[in-house]
């Protein structure tokens, strides 16, 4: 089975994700989707984005519109706790997304450090502005310091290979 792992990365944390799955998998391509081949010479894409406003960031979105009629497995880092209701209604979102043309095989999710950018700019709304400094959120931003970590780096090229496997079935 030829097999493409295409992937988006603001911060490195889905690249990380990327490259161990590139390892776990090694027959297989690597490749950021602003470079990525044209998916229709593979039979399954393992496509890696992280997520922006509760779906996969917009260049991930725009190499997912050219897969047809593939087999794809999601691999996703978001700045939230993977056990999250948040998380999973992203999970949702781009699955809808895959399922538009394609065969979801499954999809992985660990927490991801946000962009220090990013906080900086949410210290400066106020509480009770929906991504404010809460407690809440500033304990969120401190945990996801040191994501993905080793055993997030492990789960998903363990993922990557039970999924290859499924999808050969």
């Amino acid at each position: 089975m030829k097999v493409l792992i295409a992937y988006s990365s603001r911060t490195t944390n889905t690249r990380r994700l990327a490259e161990a799955i590139h390892i776990a998998l090694p027959g297989a391509e690597l490749s950021p989707v602003t470079f990525a081949p044209n998916p229709d010479a593979y039979d399954m894409v393992f496509l890696g984005t992280w997520v922006e406003n509760g779906t996969a960031d917009e260049a991930a979105r725009e190499y997912l519109a050219k897969i047809k009629g593939k087999k794809v497995a999601v691999f996703t880092s978001l700045g939230d706790y993977p056990d999250s209701q948040h998380a999973r209604d992203c999970q949702a979102a781009i699955e809808a997304l895959v399922s538009a043309g394609n065969t979801l095989v499954d999809q992985f999710m660990c927490q991801g450090a946000i962009d220090p950018a990013l906080i900086e700019w949410m210290k400066e709304l106020p509480k009770d502005h929906g991504y404010g400094p809460t407690e809440h959120r500033q304990k969120l931003w401190k945990d996801g310091e040191g994501h993905p970590d080793d055993a997030d780096i492990k789960a998903a090229s363990e993922w990557a290979v039970a999924t290859l496997g499924k999808a050969k079935a």
